[in-house]
């Protein structure tokens, strides 16, 4: 059992999405669910370590009948440290741009939030898009390709 003093380690992930982990105070964060959306930390290191069914997890906790929820923000965040790491495998490709593309596609919470919950998220996305656009240069047709694309034009229209 880890304490408070050992934080969880991965030989699987990288420095960078640890570092984007651990930014957040996801205990003080209303999830989707309703609780504190502290339990998606756990679902967001399995999604680091390459577990495309932790993406579709994050369904009803970041994103839920095509609404936002508080984590959305800081959940892109990890996601595009995930893919800024280096896109993963396909499986683990597909489910995370697939996660993008729900958050994207969702509607804004309607709250006072800094840039709402929708263009923080969007800002995340946005800034890690040359990134996104270069890992999947050479699969045009495929459906990462075709997840990115849908990305890349819903980043268009918020612009």
């Amino acid at each position: 059992m880890r304490g408070k003093e050992q934080p969880r380690t991965s030989p699987l992930v990288p420095g960078a999405v640890l570092e984007t982990i651990a930014r957040y105070d996801w205990e003080s964060v209303v999830c989707g669910c309703g609780r504190s959306a502290g339990h998606l930390e756990g679902t967001l290191w399995d999604a680091a370590e390459g577990h495309p069914a932790a993406y579709h997890a994050l369904e009803g906790h970041v994103f839920a009948r095509s609404r936002l929820c508080p984590p959305a923000p800081a959940a892109c965040a990890v996601l595009m440290a995930i893919w800024s790491a280096g896109p993963p495998r396909l499986a683990t490709r597909e489910a995370l741009l697939w996660t993008l593309l729900a958050v994207l596609n969702s509607e804004d919470d309607g709250t006072p939030y800094e840039a709402g919950l929708y263009g923080q998220s969007a800002a995340h996305v946005r800034a890690g898009l040359p990134l996104l656009r270069g890992g999947l240069a050479g699969r045009p047709g495929s459906v990462s390709a075709a997840y990115a694309e849908g990305i890349v034009d819903l980043i268009a229209l918020c612009a």
